[in-house]
C-alpha cells in the first residue's frame, strides 16, 4: 500500500505530456552585421510565434500545479518543496472547502476554454482526462466525508503527529527549518477545534462514523499526549538538533519547543481526545457500511468509481471477487499436495498461521529478512526491467504510536530534491503474526519491482507536467503493487512452495477485498460477518482481519482498486504476449506500463493496445512464394 494520505490536497488530473520548451530565435550580433547594415532600412520585426492550444495547455498546466502548491502547501513539504513549509492550513473549515470549490471550477474552466477541437495524441488525452477527473471532484463534494474527518487510518492528530516527529517530509535541518515547524505547529490548535466543529455537525446530521474506528483512535492520541514536553514524539527534533547551531538559538528553539508543545500541541490532544471520549463516541454507529448513511448507496458507487477507474458498480466487483477467490482457492490446493499436507483448507491455513517455523525470533531478524531481499531481487532485475528509477530507499519499522492500526507495509516516495529516499515501512506490531512466508511477496509489492519502482519512476519522469508526476491513480499504482507481486519466481523468490503460498494467499487477500469491502458498503454487512469471511477463506490473523475490516469501514471503496487493477495488467500482458508471440519482451512490456507513470485503465489499455500495434507493423514480413 502507498501511503496515499491527502487526496484532499490537489485535484486529481491524469495524463499530459510536457511538450519541449519553445525558445525564441537569438538575435544576430552587431559585429557580424554588414558594415552597410548601419545605413539600411531597419529589418521588420519578427511577428511574434502564435501559442497553439497544446502550448496553451501546457502552460495552463504548470500555472496550474504552481497554483495547487499554495492552496496545499502540505502537498509541497511531502515533494520535499520547502516554500510552504511554515503553513498549515485549515482544510476541513468551510471557507477552505470553498476556496477549493472554486480552484476546481476556475482551472476547469480555463482549460475548457482552450478546448479540445485540433488537439491529437497525448494532447487530446491530456485535455479530456483533466476535465473528466475536475468534474469528478467537483461530484464528490455532494458527499459529507468533512462531517468524518477522524478515523483510526486517517487523522490530523497522526498527520501532525508525523510531521512534528522529525523522522517524515517536514525537515530538521536548518534554524529555519525548525521555526517553520513552530510557525505550523501554532496552526494546529484551530485545525482540531474545526475537526470537533465538523463532528458535532455530522453527529446532527447522523454521519458519524463506526464505534469500533473511534475505539482505535483513543490509544492513538493517548500514546502522543504526555505529560512532559521532553516525553513527547514531538521533542525529538530538539533532541536531535543539529550540533552546529549557535548556542543561542539552541537555546531559543529549545525554549519555543517547550512552550509550543506544552502550551499549544498537547492542549489541543487533549481537547480532542476529551471530544471523542465523551461525546463523540457516545453518538457513533453501530452499523459498519455507508449504506446507513444518508445517500450512502450513491456515495459508495462514487467511491467505487473513483477508486477502480472503471464503471463497474459494486455488484459487478462483488461478483468478480466471488470468481477469484475460488479460482485461487484451487491454487492453495495444489500447494497442499505439493507439501503433502493432509487435511482440508481451513486446517492448511491454521498451520500456516500456528506453526512456529513460520515466526520471525525478534524485530530485529524481521527486518534483516526484508534487507536481505533487496540484493536478491536486484540481481535478477535487469532479466525483466529496463526502465529503473535512481531514487534509493529505506526499509524502516512502523512507528510504535501507529502500528496497532497500520496496514502491514506501506510505502512512501522519496522527495523531489533526493534529499528523502523512498520509504519501506514494515509493521513489526504483534510480532507472531508476521510470517516469514509473507514477507517475500510483501516485499515485492511495496519496494523492489513495487511501489517503489513505480512511484519514484513517475516522479523522476521529467518530462512530465508535476500534477502527473506526482498525482496518481489507485487503481494503476496498486494494481501494479500486486501485479509486481506475480514476478516473484522471475526475481529469484518463491523458492520454496510456502513462500509461494505467502504469494497467493496476498493475492486471495484483495480478492477478498472486493467480496468484503462491497459487502459491507453495499450489501449490509456487518463488521463480524466481514472478520468471519476472511478468517474462514483466507490464512490472516484475526490480529490482521479486524485492522483490515475496520481499514474498509475506514475509507471505503479505497480497497477495490487493487485487484482490479492487477486484473487488467495481467489481462494486456496476456494479450500482448497472445498478439506478439515470440517477438514478445517482458522488458519492453514493463517499461511500456510504467514510461508515463499512474494512469486511469482505460488509457492504459489504449497504451498497450497502440504499443501491441506498433510493435506488429514493425515485425519483419514474412517472404512470399
Amino acid at each position: 500500500m502507498s501511503l496515499h494520505r491527502f487526496r484532499w490536497l490537489a485535484l486529481p488530473v491524469a495524463l499530459a505530456l510536457l511538450l519541449p520548451p519553445i525558445h525564441a530565435e537569438a538575435a544576430k550580433k552587431k559585429a557580424q552585421r554588414p558594415a552597410a547594415a548601419a545605413k539600411a532600412k531597419p529589418a521588420a520585426k519578427p511577428a511574434a510565434k502564435v501559442e497553439s492550444k497544446a502550448q496553451k495547455l501546457q502552460r495552463l498546466y504548470d500555472e496550474y500545479w504552481e497554483a495547487s502548491l499554495q492552496l496545499n502547501p502540505l502537498q509541497a513539504t511531502f515533494q520535499g518543496d520547502p516554500r510552504w513549509n511554515d503553513q498549515l492550513p485549515n482544510h476541513l473549515a468551510a471557507d477552505f472547502r470553498k476556496r477549493k470549490h472554486d480552484f476546481t471550477t476556475e482551472w476547469l474552466a480555463k482549460v475548457e476554454a482552450v478546448g479540445e477541437e485540433g488537439l491529437e495524441g497525448q494532447d487530446l488525452l491530456s485535455y479530456r482526462i483533466f476535465v473528466s477527473n475536475a468534474r469528478d471532484a467537483l461530484e464528490g463534494e455532494r458527499h459529507p466525508g468533512w462531517m468524518q474527518p477522524i478515523n483510526q487510518f486517517n487523522s490530523p492528530a497522526t498527520l501532525v503527529a508525523m510531521l512534528g516527529s522529525g523522522a517524515s517530509a517536514q525537515p530538521f535541518k536548518s534554524v529555519r527549518d525548525y521555526d517553520n515547524w513552530l510557525k505550523r505547529a501554532a496552526q494546529v490548535p484551530a485545525l482540531f477545534r474545526q475537526a470537533v466543529a465538523n463532528m458535532e455537525q455530522g453527529m446532527a446530521a447522523g454521519v458519524v462514523q463506526p464505534r469500533p474506528l473511534m475505539e482505535k483512535v483513543l490509544p492513538q492520541l493517548d500514546a502522543l499526549i504526555k505529560p512532559t514536553a521532553e516525553e513527547t514524539l514531538f521533542w525529538n527534533p530538539v533532541r536531535n538538533m543539529p550540533a552546529d547551531f549557535p548556542a543561542a538559538e539552541r537555546e531559543r528553539l529549545t525554549a519555543a519547543y517547550r512552550e509550543a508543545i506544552e502550551g499549544q500541541l498537547l492542549p489541543a490532544y487533549s481537547m480532542l481526545r476529551e471530544f471523542i471520549a465523551t461525546k463523540y463516541l457516545p453518538a457513533t454507529r453501530t452499523s459498519a457500511g455507508m449504506a446507513a448513511l444518508p445517500g450512502g448507496a450513491e456515495w459508495y458507487a462514487y467511491n467505487a468509481r473513483q477508486s477502480t477507474t472503471t464503471g463497474l458498480t459494486p455488484e459487478q466487483i462483488h461478483q468478480i471477487g466471488l470468481d477469484e477467490v475460488a479460482r485461487i482457492h484451487a491454487q492453495i490446493r495444489q500447494v497442499m499436495k505439493q507439501v503433502k499436507f493432509r487435511g482440508n483448507m481451513q486446517k492448511f491455513f491454521r498451520y500456516m498461521q500456528q506453526d512456529k517455523r513460520f515466526e520471525f525470533r525478534n524485530e530485529e531478524a524481521l527486518l534483516a529478512f526484508y534487507r536481505g531481499l533487496e540484493p536478491k531481487v536486484m540481481a535478477r532485475v535487469p532479466e525483466q526491467f529496463s526502465l529503473l528509477p535512481k531514487a534509493g530507499f529505506e526499509i524502516r519499522p512502523v512507528e510504535p504510536y501507529r502500528a496497532q492500526s497500520a496496514a502491514g507495509g506501506s510505502y512512501m516516495r522519496p522527495s523531489e530534491d533526493g534529499s528523502r529516499p523512498g520509504v519501506f515501512y514494515v509493521n513489526t506490531y504483534d510480532l507472531p503474526t508476521r510470517k516469514t512466508w509473507d514477507a517475500e511477496d510483501l516485499f515485492l509489492h511495496e519496494a523492489i519491482p513495487g511501489h517503489h519502482f513505480q512511484l519514484a519512476l513517475q516522479q523522476e519522469l521529467s518530462g512530465l507536467p508535476k500534477f502527473r508526476r506526482f498525482g496518481g491513480e489507485t487503481a494503476f499504482t496498486e494494481g501494479w503493487g500486486l501485479y509486481a507481486e506475480s514476478l516473484g519466481r522471475e526475481l529469484g523468490l518463491y523458492e520454496d512452495p510456502y513462500s509461494y503460498f505467502g504469494y497467493l494467499q496476498n493475492e486471495l487477500w484483495r480478492a477478498i477485498r472486493l467480496v468484503v469491502d462491497t459487502g459491507l458498503h453495499s450489501k449490509g454487512w456487518t463488521r463480524e460477518k466481514v472478520i468471519d469471511y476472511m478468517l474462514e477463506n483466507s490464512a490472516t490473523s484475526r490480529t490482521d482481519a479486524v485492522a483490515e475490516a475496520e481499514r474498509y469501514m475506514a475509507i471505503p471503496g479505497q480497497a477495490l482498486a487493487y485487484k482490479i487493477g492487477e486484473l487488467k495488467i495481467m489481462e494486456l500482458r496476456r494479450k500482448a504476449e497472445a498478439a506478439l508471440g515470440p517477438r514478445f519482451d517482458v522488458r519492453e512490456f514493463h517499461a511500456e506500463v510504467l514510461k508515463d507513470g499512474s494512469v486511469p485503465l482505460d488509457v492504459l489499455e489504449a497504451k498497450i493496445d497502440a504499443w501491441i500495434a506498433s510493435r506488429q507493423e514493425t515485425a519483419p514480413q514474412a517472404a512470399s512464394g
